[in-house]
């Protein structure tokens, strides 16, 4: 039995990593002929072209890695079948499930080590890619926000508008509360000034509870100052960040830390799901390609590489329609990022159990 995996294996691998070159140079050449004639307009260097394919290369081969294993492994077991190889394999009572048992074992560990070249590798890369090319191309994009909620530890800020290039609030309210949560005071200020240590509101409405806390009262000031209504710009301006170019434990505070303002956070949550399912890619493709690459007797190449993109696109199309149901509500996030890996390792196993062998 160990011969006959590493037979599987030795034919496997040289597949699989000329096909994830193969894939890995389509994705570049793509991303490369799609800003070409920005780079151009733009006066782009080859060089500065080469630095930004270089920090794009963790992340094509992110995505190609599904690619490749379908294509490979459905390659070796055709190349497998149209040899008649199979057919003495399978006459001497081994399965279908227990010859390709080390190409599933190798999608496992492909999909543990995807995950983590993420965390440590492509987290960063992609972003300093992002970032290169906004810059090479003159991509200048506004921290200006409107309707902002910042919610303190004591105090919660919200204003109409954040002009980030004067760092000015504009229809300011401020609400104060004791550890308790319950209310004490409330500002509203028709804009406020950052003056590198606080805001400084103009023109505003304090509202306060009388003395025996029935009542509000209300008193006019031109001009406040108090050390405590000192959260920073930072704060306020647009959020720039993308779940992909944040590590799992970022991306789950950001998440969260939304969450508790009242910001809209299901499309991120859903994305976040997504960063597991999308690990376990690599399982679930080479498992489904194991139950089909034995079909092709003829045309093993053509047919495996068609075969390979068809269910590609599938998968894909199918993962972005699960997407768009979680962001609209209509199923949960978590059911959206993992019902394609669901839907298509069913898939594999029906089609283990039809398999003729």
């Amino acid at each position: 039995m160990k011969t006959l995996h590493g037979m599987v294996l030795k034919n496997f691998l040289p597949v699989f990593l000329t096909a994830l070159a193969f894939f890995v140079l389509v994705l570049e050449l793509v991303d490369l002929f799609k800003n070409l004639w920005r780079y151009l307009s733009n006066d782009v260097s080859f060089t500065q072209m080469l630095s930004v394919a270089v920090y794009y290369l963790p992340k094509c081969i992110m995505f190609a890695l599904p690619i490749a294993l379908l294509f490979s492994v459905a390659f070796t077991l055709g190349s497998f079948y149209s040899n008649n190889e199979l057919i003495s394999v399978f006459g001497s009572g081994i399965s279908l499930f227990r010859l390709v048992l080390p190409l599933i074992l190798a999608g496992l560990v492909l999909s543990v080590a995807s995950f983590y070249f993420e965390e440590i590798v492509v987290i960063d890369s992609f972003r300093i890619k992002n970032q290169l090319t906004g810059e090479f191309l003159g991509r200048r994009q506004s921290q200006s926000n409107t309707n902002v909620t910042v919610v303190g530890e004591n105090i919660i800020y919200h204003c109409d508008y954040y002009n980030d290039s004067s760092e000015t609030l504009s229809g300011l309210i401020v609400l104060e509360r004791d550890d308790e949560g319950r209310f004490i005071r409330r500002i509203d200020a028709e804009w406020a000034t950052w003056d590198g240590n606080l805001w400084e509101l103009h023109r505003c409405r304090i509202f306060t509870w009388d003395q025996e806390g029935k009542f509000l009262t209300e008193q006019k000031e031109n001009l406040l100052k108090e050390n405590k209504i000192n959260g920073p710009p930072g704060t306020f301006r647009k959020t720039m960040k993308n779940v992909e170019e944040l590590r799992i434990a970022e991306a789950g505070e950001w998440i969260e830390s939304r969450r508790k303002a009242g910001l809209p956070h299901r499309e991120l949550l859903t994305d976040y799901y997504k960063r597991y399912s999308f690990a376990l890619t690599s399982l679930m493709v080479t498992f489904l390609s194991s139950a089909l690459g034995g079909s092709f007797r003829k045309n093993i190449l053509l047919m495996s590489l068609l075969s390979s993109l068809v269910l590609t696109v599938v998968y894909y199309v199918f993962q972005m329609v699960m997407v768009i149901f979680a962001n609209l509500g209509f199923i949960s996030p978590m059911a959206g990022a993992w019902a394609p890996f669901i839907f298509f390792s069913a898939a594999g196993i029906w089609l283990f159990r039809i398999a003729r062998t």
